[in-house]
């Protein structure tokens, strides 16, 4: 085990795989988003931490880490909720009833765009497009993707990922 692995933020599991990505590349600087990607996975979110150990592993500056990062709406530099909902209210979405969607996840949730349940379940965003559109209107969770969607399946989305996150030990 190196010093690095030693000292590293991430499991070793990640470690390992950040190790392996930037012997994959020509330059150790094209693993940056896939390492920002499982980084956010692991920890939640770019912490200062994050960002610094990924900056030393690839050999750039935290600034260089931050201006790539700042560039992609899917990375956040604060804590998100274990379920992040993006409701999408792009073109198809919105004509399909995307803001109804929305606005009903604000209800029952008791939050709005880039906001997190006080009990940090779930945290709630409006995006662009999650590329979904033959099948509008639709969320993702997290990785989850649910299309077709009406206001009414909402509160059952709801309840399925409150009983995830119990089976899993509430946050």
């Amino acid at each position: 085990m190196t010093d690095q692995e030693s000292i590293s933020i991430f499991s070793p599991a990640t470690a390992a795989r950040f190790d392996a990505l930037v012997l994959k590349y020509p330059l150790k600087r094209s693993a940056l988003v896939p390492m920002l990607l499982y980084a956010q996975d692991e920890i939640g979110y770019l912490s200062d931490a994050v960002i610094a150990e990924i900056a030393q592993r690839i050999g750039i500056t935290q600034l260089d880490v931050r201006s790539v990062a700042s560039y992609y709406s899917m990375l956040r530099f604060k804590p998100a909720g274990r379920y992040n909902v993006q409701v999408c209210t792009n073109i198809c979405c919105m004509l399909r009833g995307g803001y109804d969607i929305l606005d009903r996840f604000k209800k029952e949730l008791h939050i709005g765009h880039k906001e997190t349940t006080a009990d940090g379940t779930f945290s709630l965003e409006e995006v662009e497009c999650i590329g979904a559109c033959s099948w509008a209107p639709a969320i993702q969770v997290n990785y989850d993707f649910h299309d077709e969607l009406k206001p009414d399946l909402v509160p059952g989305l709801i309840d399925a990922y409150r009983g995830k996150a119990a089976a899993k030990g509430a946050k």
